[in-house]
């Protein structure tokens, strides 16, 4: 069973067309004071759920996607799948001078904590990220996608920029 988070709904769609099946009924709550909760309204009780959310800031995408799979555990699924397309807070993976936290570390930690069985997500900043985790990480690569794509364009003096 798939479910999205508010923020990557579009892509779960995108999934679950690919797939072949219906995106999974979840309720999200929102109350006055900016606090919201969580809740599926179909049974999961023993599933394999996937639930793709990014936890790019504002921080809210990241607990919501910690509220579903609280909520997934709680319900008894077999097994739940973090599916997080953008892995915030992924640039701090170590400590590059002192007093910082590794952030990148203590969101694999709430991840895991929170009881995800396994991560896919893509283009971590650092593969090292992968170790932070005490579960199974698929990491993969958009370059496979991008590049042939690209490539077919047949484009010439082609200039790529990214941030560093």
């Amino acid at each position: 069973m798939v479910f999205s988070g508010t923020k990557s709904r579009y892509l779960a769609e995108k999934i679950c067309a690919s797939l072949g099946c219906p995106l999974g009924n979840l309720n999200i709550m929102h109350f006055a004071d900016g606090e919201f909760a969580v809740s599926y309204e179909e049974s999961i009780r023993g599933r394999d759920v996937f639930l793709v959310q990014s936890t790019f800031p504002n921080s809210d995408n990241l607990m919501e996607l910690l509220l579903m799979i609280d909520a997934a555990k709680r319900a008894s699924a077999k097994s739940i799948v973090a599916v997080i397309p953008y892995f915030g807070w992924a640039r701090q993976d170590r400590k590059d001078k002192p007093r910082v936290s590794i952030g990148a570390k203590l969101i694999a930690d709430m991840l895991s904590v929170a009881g995800i069985d396994r991560l896919i997500t893509m283009d971590l900043h650092a593969d090292q990220i992968q170790g932070f985790f005490d579960i199974p990480v698929d990491h993969l690569y958009a370059s496979g996608v991008f590049v042939p794509y690209i490539a077919s364009l047949k484009l010439e003096n082609l200039v790529i920029a990214a941030p560093t």
